[in-house]
């Protein structure tokens, strides 16, 4: 007789949840093809490049450099005495720990780059969270995801992509999409 009624119990709180999920609305978007087509985007896109690509020269000049110090070492090295030699090593090693210190500094995770990417970014994500939550409120939604960060969907159902109500709600028009 217990395990009857608690078979019961079971039964009813396993349709209880299920029916709870059956009514949950779930919904998503792809903020890379919202961030794409909003004229913000480019410019920060375009100042991101001029940062990276000087940057990148300067970290250019420093390889060439250390590459002309070390061809001149080997086609030198025993002209050098041992004080010579050790001294031009030093200077080889100084050129790459500078290299890579740059390299840490500017592109690094804690990197000048990324942090002002997230700084000039932040407007325009805070853009498109405000408008997924008018959505989202809007049309009942429980959940939202986002496609293009790393949450991957296995299937999804066109019906539940939001991207063009939230650009709507921001302001866009949809039918200009850039993909």
């Amino acid at each position: 007789m217990k395990r009857l009624i608690s078979g019961i119990f079971i039964l009813l709180a396993l349709s209880e949840t299920a029916a709870f999920a059956q009514e949950q609305k779930t919904g998503f978007i792809d903020s890379e093809i919202i961030m794409q087509n909003m004229p913000e985007y480019s410019g920060i896109e375009q100042r991101l490049n001029l940062l990276s690509e000087g940057w990148r020269d300067e970290i250019q000049e420093l390889e060439e450099r250390i590459a002309e110090l070390e061809e001149e070492f080997e086609a030198r090295e025993i002209l050098f005495t041992e004080e010579v030699r050790q001294q031009r090593l030093n200077e080889i090693q100084n050129l790459r720990q500078q290299r890579d210190q740059l390299v840490e500094d500017k592109f690094g995770p804690d990197g000048e780059y990324f942090t002002t990417q997230e700084e000039l970014l932040e407007p325009i994500q805070r853009q498109i969270f405000e408008a997924i939550d008018v959505v989202a409120r809007r049309q009942n939604f429980d959940f939202v995801f986002d496609r293009s960060q790393q949450t991957r969907f296995l299937f999804v159902r066109e019906e539940w992509n939001m991207t063009e109500d939230v650009m709507l709600e921001m302001g866009m028009d949809p039918s200009t999409v850039r993909n």
